[in-house]
């Protein structure tokens, strides 16, 4: 028994280190020394450790956290990289020198490839490319030139000159000089670590020191090589090693440094090259025979890291080859952002989430900080102010700038407008900056540039009532709300364009929401109810903006001075007024048309939402809308009005499908509009084919909306015919992912009726 008058602290160390003193201990003797008498403690141990309460320590002051890791890390293979199992050899027995049949080269090489596809996806080299021995070979010692790059450099000249392994030699090349160009350009732009992309290179250098051209010569002699063994390997394997060899060279091209930003056509050239490979690629892997032994996780143990040992990466070469094929495409579209149109053109890039695609049009965007390598921050600022609010602006007259009379009003236009301009630059790149992150991390920044965005346009205004001062700006007359006499309302250009883009990135956190499930199944009717509420503001904003643009037209039509420059810009602005009065109109409606949906099946329980012990209503109100606490316009609901907002006490089930109906309805009308307008309508040059495909999913989940609609009033229907007030609907709710939805952002409840045999 433990000693009652000493504590369960003293007791355990007493049987740790025995009656001596821990300060007087003298360095341990063997356990096999002589005199050495070996006591059993366990089950001192055990009652000892049995007094101790729950949640109290025992630590000994001389064992520290390092000794504790280091403990659990030894001879566990799971932690410990150097732990050996019995009969287990530490070093990985593979001959690299050994001749390979054609169709095992070609399996090494797709094997890489979907290695080389699963690091593009996130996992470390260490778990992919790094497990081949052939890479090791290469890559250890660090060759200092092309031709100390064999497997073998130990081995005689003639055991280098197999002709199938110096094939294999030339792939492992092209492959790891390419992975090296996109380490270095993903580590040049803004990434985040371990959530997007894991750079490290444990100590190797992806062959930093080779010249690009003397990889792609190796390239193209292997290819010559294959060509003359066309006599002793079939037709149809000697076109699989080319097609590969072909797809490593223009790879290799296409992932060097970005080059041609002034020249389009030339950028796209390497991309459009390797999709034409795809198909030769995709038709030859049948002949591909696996070689397992060429991969071995004990290479790990070779790598300078800290992590224990992980399992290879094991991804199907079906899946990988459609990952290449997509990289691809990505690329190739992401080029097509060098043919600048217009700012709201630019921010209609949708990259996929594959990091190298977006770091690559972050490299085109801010190219040494000259946009697309050719525009200026000025002009990219004063083309977007230009489309929204500012169309054939004297604001934006550059000869402003060369007045220095300091009483003259184009002084101070140009002096405020470039003081506007230094103000917004930062946020305005922020959104470009941000739209080239992974989904997640859209949002979680877009929930602070709000804050970014709420201040610039606090500071607008009052650059706002100077230049309005200045220009002597005649208001217009608008009939109040609260009254039948009509009030002045002046345009406010830069505090209205700052707040448009705040309010559309409230509408994008809320809709991301739906995209990345954040919400509850009975949260869906709030969160509908609320970008409903955001979208109203957006569409009164946008129609006070066109107002002021239209006048302006009016009277530029009018006037003898006006240009053909200011007539397009004039007309452009107005096409995006419509553009976005369209889009907003949309928003509203499905979103009022999803939410009165969600009530009802939150009102009958046909959703019935998840315990929560630790949780209530006002908390999770609080929760969904920390993002948008510090927003003063447009002001926050209140508890009590999103409440009521979502659950409509005063409004019957019937009232309220009707009105979802309607809704659909318009929306309907409007997102079949959205899908006809071409790319310079709806300002999507250069990302068209994919802004229509969103619009016509949005459009599916609209007819799908419709149908749930009428599958709820059918349900009612029968509920009054029954003359039963307690019976329920008698349907179940499915709530599709977003990725089985038609859209991420419209989650349609699929509505089914429940049969008597099913009651």
């Amino acid at each position: 028994m433990a000693d009652p008058e000493i504590g369960a602290a003293e007791e355990i160390s007493r049987l740790s280190l025995g009656a001596q003193d821990p300060e007087s201990l003298l360095p341990p003797s063997s356990i096999g020394a002589a005199g050495i008498i070996a006591t059993d403690i366990t089950d001192r141990f055990a009652e000892a450790v049995g007094t101790l309460k729950p949640g109290e320590l025992v630590k000994d002051g001389f064992f520290t956290l390092f000794d504790a890791v280091a403990a659990l890390e030894i001879m566990d293979p799971k932690m410990d990289s150097g732990c050996v199992q019995p009969g287990e050899e530490f070093e990985v027995l593979y001959d690299v020198s050994r001749p390979l049949l054609p169709e095992e080269v070609l399996g090494v090489m797709d094997q890489l490839m979907c290695h080389e596809m699963s690091w593009h996806l996130g996992y470390p080299l260490s778990q992919t490319i790094f497990t081949s021995v052939y890479v090791e070979a290469l890559l250890m010692p660090e060759p200092g030139s092309i031709n100390q790059a064999k497997f073998d450099r130990n081995s005689s000249q003639d055991a280098n000159q197999e002709p199938l392994l110096a094939v294999l030699r030339a792939y492992c090349l092209g492959i790891l000089k390419a992975c090296g160009h996109v380490n270095e350009r993903i580590k040049a732009e803004h990434f985040f670590e371990e959530e997007d992309f894991v750079p490290n290179t444990y100590n190797r250098t992806l062959l930093a020191h080779l010249a690009t051209k003397d990889v792609q010569d190796v390239l193209k002699t292997a290819k010559e090589t294959v060509l003359s063994l066309k006599e002793s390997i079939p037709d149809s394997i000697a076109e699989a090693l080319t097609s590969r060899l072909d797809m490593r060279h223009i790879f290799l091209d296409a992932t060097e440094s970005p080059r041609h930003v002034k020249d389009p056509s030339r950028a796209k050239l390497p991309w459009e090259k390797a999709i034409d490979v795809l198909p030769r690629i995709a038709s030859t892997h049948c002949f591909a025979k696996p070689v397992e032994d060429a991969f071995s996780t004990k290479l790990q143990r070779k790598l300078a890291s800290t992590m224990p040992p992980r399992p290879i990466v094991q991804l199907k070469f079906d899946e990988a080859f459609e990952h290449l094929s997509r990289l691809l495409k990505d690329g190739l579209e992401v080029i097509s952002v060098l043919n600048f149109t217009d700012s709201q053109c630019l921010q209609a890039k949708k990259p996929q989430p594959m990091v190298y695609v977006r770091t690559l049009l972050q490299a085109f965007i801010f190219n040494a900080m000259d946009i697309l390598g050719t525009m200026s921050l000025r002009q990219l600022l004063d083309g977007d102010f230009s489309i929204i609010t500012l169309a054939a602006s004297p604001l934006l007259d550059r000869d402003n700038d060369e007045i220095e009379a300091v009483h003259d009003p184009r002084f101070v236009m140009s002096q405020q407008m470039e003081l506007f301009r230094q103000k917004a630059a930062q946020p305005f790149l922020d959104i470009l900056r941000t739209a080239c992150q992974n989904r997640c991390r859209v949002r979680r920044t877009l929930c602070h540039l709000i804050r970014d965005w709420e201040n610039l346009q606090f500071d607008a205004e009052d650059i706002d009532q100077i230049l309005q001062i200045k220009t002597k700006e005649q208001p217009l007359l608008q009939q109040s709300t609260l009254g039948h006499s009509a009030v002045e309302i002046y345009s406010l250009p830069l505090s209205s364009w700052a707040y448009l883009y705040k309010l559309q990135q409230m509408e994008a956190i809320v809709q991301l929401g739906f995209e990345l499930e954040i919400y509850q199944k009975d949260e869906l009717a709030g969160m509908y109810w609320y970008l409903n509420y955001l979208a109203k503001y957006r569409l009164q904003h946008t129609e006070r903006i066109r107002k002021f643009v239209m006048h302006r037209a009016t009277i530029a039509r009018s006037s003898p001075t006006t240009d053909h420059t200011q007539e397009s810009q004039l007309q452009r602005s107005l096409t995006y007024m419509r553009l976005s009065l369209l889009q907003a109109a949309v928003t509203w409606e499905l979103s009022d048309a999803l939410s009165c949906i969600y009530t009802i099946l939150n009102r009958y329980a046909i959703l019935k939402p998840p315990p929560r012990p630790y949780s209530n209503d006002q908390l999770r109100y609080d929760l969904r809308m920390r993002p948008f606490a510090s927003v003063g316009l447009p002001v926050l609901p209140s508890f009590e009005e999103f409440i009521l907002g979502t659950t409509q006490p005063d409004i019957s089930a019937e009232e309220l499908l009707e009105y979802a109906e309607r809704a659909a309805t318009g929306a309907k009308r409007g997102l079949e509009q959205l899908s006809r307008y071409s790319a310079e309508e709806s300002f999507s040059v250069g990302s068209h084919e994919a802004w229509t495909a969103s619009a016509k999913g949005a459009l599916k989940a609209c007819i799908a909306t419709g149908l749930a609609i009428s599958s709820l009033q059918k349900a009612l229907q029968r509920k009054g015919e029954s003359n039963n007030t307690e019976d329920g609907l008698h349907v179940t709710a499915t709530v599709p992912t977003p990725d089985k939805a038609y859209h991420e952002w419209w989650i349609v409840p699929r509505i089914v009726p429940v049969t008597k045999e099913r009651r």
